[in-house]
């Protein structure tokens, strides 16, 4: 196999490039280095294809990115950054003892990280690095490894993209994590959980509702969401509506949080079951890419027929522009959502603003969420 740095000499001596210290020294001001080799192209890109030049080199780093995210799962689920947050300053083997690892995989596994940057070493000995200390040690307070469960169980189903594009359809069965196989439902469930209090922190602040607010939340999961809403802002119920295996879990969930007892978790399909009414806020959070246009305007419909006059819709979710294309992982995002649901994609802010208005709803708005959340909080008001 040609490797990147064969690659890189290669074109190179071909085209006379500068390597990466040389490219330093410049200041990063000709091929956009700025000292970070494996993003070069992006700024650089353009104005070397125009003298002629073509560099491979983001195609090779893309072809095998998905070794950094194999080694980010495996690390997370052999329990290193938890074992290294009790005892930082390990060696390989007291790890490997630790996690009941093998000592020649910890090892490996170890050295990986410190690569990509997970890990620091000093002489034989690992600590966590400071985004692993601050995002991936469980129980802190920005935990994202329950979060990224998701992103390793769908990692199999990305590796059949391609039957999924030649049959067009999902390449596993929804139902799988949603009540057809127990541990798959509780594990995604759990990691829609882990997200929602990540996402929830910056996604709830631009939710202003009254104390004492009744909101309706659709397909509302773990009721992660509601929970945080209802205890921030004191409202006094949350209906929440999912499908019963899903249910199951949020009830554990809620059973632990303050405001649990302020959640109404209703089992059924929101598809088919009427909202209840007099509700002063309606959520959508990350329910609506996985339906059809038709489908995302029935939904709506029902939305404003089960709110107060003057109550507000809140849709959370991954958006595009009209191109489909941007922002990059909202077209990512649209894929994943193909090879695991059956009606999954991306809409973009402007058909969710047409299908709103055709709703009857009224001063829609739309923005991001401050990074790293690739999401959008869309609302609109049902008028007076």
């Amino acid at each position: 196999m040609l490797t990147s740095a064969a690659f890189s000499f290669t074109l190179r001596q071909v085209n006379k490039l500068p390597g990466p210290a040389e490219c330093c020294e410049r200041g990063g001001r000709t091929y956009g280095c700025a000292g970070q080799h494996g993003t070069r192209l992006a700024r650089g890109g353009a104005a070397a294809r125009e003298r002629g030049h073509m560099n491979p080199q983001r195609i090779v780093d893309m072809a095998s990115a998905f070794y950094e995210s194999c080694v980010l799962f495996a690390a997370v689920d052999a329990g290193i950054f938890a074992a290294l947050a009790k005892k930082p300053g390990s060696d390989a083997d007291a790890i490997a003892a630790a996690c009941g690892l093998s000592r020649r995989g910890c090892r490996l596994l170890m050295d990986a990280c410190v690569a990509v940057g997970l890990l620091e070493k000093e002489e034989n000995l690992y600590s966590n690095a400071p985004e692993a200390a601050a995002f991936l040690v469980p129980g802190s307070p920005a935990d994202l490894s329950g979060a990224l469960r998701y992103n390793r169980d769908v990692y199999a189903a990305w590796g059949k993209l391609a039957e999924f594009v030649r049959s067009g359809r999902p390449v596993e069965r929804p139902e799988t994590h949603l009540g057809a196989d127990p541990e798959r439902t509780r594990s995604f469930v759990m990691a829609m959980h882990h997200r929602a209090l990540g996402i929830g922190r910056a996604a709830l602040d631009q939710v202003d509702l009254a104390a004492g607010s009744v909101i309706l939340d659709v397909g509302g999961g773990p009721g992660t969401y509601s929970m945080l809403l209802a205890e921030k802002r004191q409202l006094a119920r949350c209906r929440v509506i999912d499908l019963p295996a899903v249910v199951k879990v949020a009830r554990e969930l809620a059973a632990g949080h303050p405001a649990g007892d302020r959640l109404e978790l209703i089992a059924g399909d929101y598809r088919l079951m009427p909202f209840p009414p007099d509700n002063d806020a309606v959520l959508f959070f990350g329910v609506l890419h996985q339906e059809t246009p038709d489908s995302i305007r029935d939904l709506l419909r029902r939305a404003a027929g089960a709110l107060r006059a003057g109550g507000r819709v809140f849709i959370l979710d991954m958006m595009t522009d009209a191109t489909r294309a941007t922002p990059r992982f909202s077209a990512l995002f649209a894929v994943n959502m193909a090879l695991t649901t059956e009606n999954g994609w991306v809409f973009s802010d402007q058909e969710l603003k047409q299908w709103l208005e055709e709703a009857g709803f009224t001063e829609f708005s739309c923005r991001p969420l401050p990074p790293p959340m690739p999401h959008w909080l869309a609302s609109a008001k049902k008028p007076l």
